[in-house]
């Protein structure tokens, strides 16, 4: 399980270490605000575009060879940047990265299923989420020191290390597991699931927290560095986002459980709560970044558990990898979508109108949640 929690670890160092120090490529440039959207857009657009493409390949073929190909993969488009300091390059390097974990990342995950006994999958994926919000912390701080030592090549350098040993001592540990049978289903069956309130509003709620979170990720350091702040210090502000969503989201997912808190009520408070701290990112100076840091990673960390355990019980045992795998794709959507409305609106107006476009969008989310009617919940058989 440890290279598995390695790969966990990668994708999350890679994607928040190196998206909260591509500021440095827009600062003191207005119209270079949209190229940092778009910088921080590609990777996770790679995903939208080659998740289902890699999920379906790991299917036919088996997840280990998926997952030490993009591990690889993504230890070569590292080292591609790291090598030749070019822009170009830098937009290829992203490109490839986004699509390198769109294979090792959802590998990695249906391994950790595959190699522990249903009995144990929340302690498993308890483990694996841990040790991806260990690289979403770690890595817009770490991140921050490595660029103020040598530079953004530096960073990726030190990325292509990391996924090479990972592929390395996957290849050495990690055994591998059989394709498993799959169940035919229809393009209207599945369209149908789609389609289900049961599955659109969590997802919706997932697509906007993920929105949130990446463009705070890409674009607080934009606003430290307004601030007069250095890459360590923005660093930190940005680890300091991604520790309040890992804390939170086992209280609220222990709260669930125990009742005090039911999962619709606690996805709107988390998306107001979210949208909060996009307001707070228009306030001036280390305050302003601060207070925007804590409540959006509260806000994102309150609404990820109680969506996911809400697409869960609203879902079939046998449909739920096809469930989880598309509200995933929602995800990755908000991961790009959120980005590029705040760059879009910055370029027009300036980067604290580009929050407040985003504060309103997700905080307008709640009412178009209690607008959304209630459809029939597919029910899991009951235990035998």
């Amino acid at each position: 399980m440890w290279p598995l929690y390695a790969a966990g670890f990668t994708t999350a160092f890679g994607a928040h270490g190196i998206a909260a120090n591509l500021g440095s490529f827009a600062a003191g440039h207005h119209q270079s605000l949209l190229v940092l959207g778009g910088l921080l857009a590609l990777y996770d657009g790679a995903e939208v575009l080659l998740k289902p493409v890699f999920g379906t390949l790991a299917d036919r073929i088996g997840a280990r060879p998926v997952l030490l190909g993009g591990l690889v993969a993504f230890a070569l488009f590292s080292a591609l940047f790291a090598v030749e300091d070019d822009t170009g390059l830098l937009w290829l390097a992203r490109l490839g990265q986004g699509a390198a974990a769109s294979a090792f990342s959802p590998a990695a995950s249906a391994l950790v299923a595959r190699l522990n006994p249903a009995a144990k999958h929340g302690r498993a994926f308890g483990s694996y989420g841990f040790y991806k919000s260990l690289g979403y912390t770690a890595g817009p701080l770490l991140g921050g020191v490595l660029v103020w030592a040598g530079g953004l090549p530096l960073l990726f350098t030190i990325m292509a290390v990391l996924a090479a040993a990972v592929a390395g001592w996957s290849g050495l540990v990690v055994p591998a597991a059989a394709p498993l049978p799959r169940r035919r289903q229809t393009v209207l069956d599945l369209a149908r699931s789609l389609g289900n309130g049961a599955f659109l509003r969590p997802t919706l709620a997932l697509a906007c927290a993920t929105a949130a979170l990446s463009a705070g990720v890409g674009f607080l350091p934009v606003s430290g560095a307004a601030a007069h702040l250095g890459t360590v210090a923005t660093g930190a502000a940005v680890s300091v986002l991604a520790l309040c969503a890992a804390l939170v989201q086992p209280r609220a997912g222990r709260a669930m459980d125990a009742g005090r808190i039911s999962a619709p009520t606690g996805i709107r408070a988390g998306l107001l709560l979210t949208a909060l701290g996009l307001a707070a990112a228009m306030l001036p100076g280390v305050a302003g970044l601060l207070l925007a840091a804590v409540a959006i990673g509260a806000g994102t960390g309150l609404i990820t558990p109680l969506a996911f355990a809400a697409l869960a019980a609203s879902t079939a045992p046998e449909r739920l990898g096809q469930t989880m795998g598309a509200a995933e794709l929602g995800r990755e959507l908000g991961d790009a979508g959120g980005p590029l409305l705040v760059a879009v609106v910055a370029v027009a107006t300036t980067l604290t109108g580009g929050f407040a476009a985003l504060a309103v969008v997700i905080g307008a989310a709640p009412l178009i949640l209690s607008r959304t009617g209630e459809s029939p919940v597919e029910q899991a058989p009951p235990p035998s």
